[in-house]
């Protein structure tokens, strides 16, 4: 049966994410890859409905987590429950994912592993720095990278509360981000998509910063 081609859906959620005793207002994007019949879910923000309403009549063969911030973990639990597929997350990270949910994830990320969904390959790229566990999605196929909070359009990612760390974060990007192709398109957790070559040129200029 034919799926179509693979392609890249997309939602906003709204919620908090909260750390360090603190509190603030976020909206998440949710990135959804497959095609006609299947799917993968990168991050599940606040909202289960608004990302089922994404998925639609598909299986989701998988809830890939780029990092285990509340804000992009809090509705894993009741996404696997209602999908019933499995979440992957590098173990790095659980220590913030068990300040969510009393279970753990299904699967555990590794730096090089590789998800397959509806023909589409995607890289798993360990990126730690926003968080320890920390990890991008790249679709060579679909000229696409899903970073988190590890890159956005204007810089890294945050790195001024627990468990991240700015050299770090400039580390992870240079070595495994930079070195994709210059169109690749970079799928961020929050706000705007930009471009590896967009990015690329600022890197000592985010360094000259320190964030």
């Amino acid at each position: 049966m034919n799926g179509a081609a693979p392609r890249i859906d997309h939602a906003v959620t709204s919620g908090t994410f909260s750390l360090d005793g603190g509190t603030w207002d976020v909206d998440n994007n949710v990135w959804v890859i497959g095609d006609n019949h299947e799917c993968v879910v990168i991050d599940a923000p606040h909202d289960v409905e608004a990302i089922l309403a994404v998925v639609g009549e598909r299986t989701v063969t998988a809830i890939l987590l780029t990092h285990a911030h509340d804000d992009h973990i809090d509705a894993a639990a009741a996404l696997a429950e209602a999908t019933g597929a499995p979440t992957y997350l590098h173990p790095e990270d659980r220590m913030l994912w068990d300040r969510v949910h009393a279970e753990g994830p299904t699967e555990e990320l590794a730096d090089g592993d590789t998800i397959e969904v509806a023909g589409t390959v995607l890289n798993v790229l360990h990126t730690p720095g926003h968080s320890p566990g920390a990890c991008c999605f790249h679709a060579p196929a679909l000229g696409a990278l899903f970073s988190g909070d590890t890159l956005f359009q204007g810089g890294p990612g945050a790195t001024g509360r627990s468990f991240s760390d700015f050299d770090t974060i400039v580390d992870s990007i240079t070595k495994k981000v930079l070195t994709l192709p210059l169109d690749t398109v970079v799928h961020t957790g929050h706000g705007d998509t930009t471009t590896i070559g967009a990015e690329a040129p600022n890197r000592q200029e985010w360094i000259d910063r320190g964030h």
